[in-house]
């Protein structure tokens, strides 16, 4: 996402609402906005995450063993 944010009354947001959704997912920018002068809300384009968790994790993950190899270690249970 682009660094690119600026700020905008309530009242005008209320106003251009669906207009500035429409630039926020285009232009990839963030909108504060305000009320009084305070900031009380941020507009920001959603970033897309993979629907599926299978597979979410490929080429992210670096196996360096044999993972379905039996492990030596004794468990308290074997005791």
């Amino acid at each position: 996402m682009k660094s690119t944010a600026y700020s905008i009354k309530a009242g005008v947001f209320k106003a251009k609402c669906l207009d500035l959704m429409d630039q926020v997912n285009e232009k990839q920018i963030s909108i504060t906005i305000t009320k009084h002068g305070k900031a009380v809300a941020r507009l920001v384009p959603v970033e897309e995450t993979p629907t599926d968790s299978f597979g979410c994790l490929k080429d992210r993950i670096t196996v360096h063993t044999d993972i379905t190899k039996p492990i030596d270690d004794e468990w308290e249970v074997n005791q």
